[in-house]
């Protein structure tokens, strides 16, 4: 079981790492996955994540107190904005819209109810 849940913590980093150069690729969730995943499999690479200079304080800070850097949200906000500016330019079908705009705006109402840090 310990190499399944290390593999998948693997993919998850890999998948984060992607979400660094991909625009609408989230890392953090991915990086949070990655460490639950190798919390369960093996503390040497818990340990790495958790330590990483650029993805362990996100992640520790969303453990201790389930919090989102101000940065972090407004960023988020500015991509789900132009992800719906994008679909209303491109015309997709008025269903559809609604859909994506009650889901984003979901996704914004979860991000902005979050402590920060």
């Amino acid at each position: 079981m310990r190499i399944f849940w290390a593999t998948l913590g693997l993919i998850c980093v890999g998948l984060g790492m992607l979400g660094v150069i991909l625009p609408l690729l989230p890392t953090v969730p991915f990086m949070l996955l990655a460490a639950f995943f190798f919390a369960r499999s093996s503390e040497r690479l818990h340990n790495w994540l958790l330590s990483h200079r650029q993805f362990g304080p996100a992640i520790v800070d969303w453990h201790e107190r389930g919090a989102i850097n101000p940065r972090v949200k407004r960023i988020s906000t500015i991509a789900i904005i132009a992800v719906f500016s994008l679909s209303l330019a491109m015309g997709i079908k008025p269903l559809v819209l609604v859909i994506q705009a009650l889901v984003l705006s979901c996704v914004l109402l979860f991000i902005w109810t979050r402590p920060n840090y």
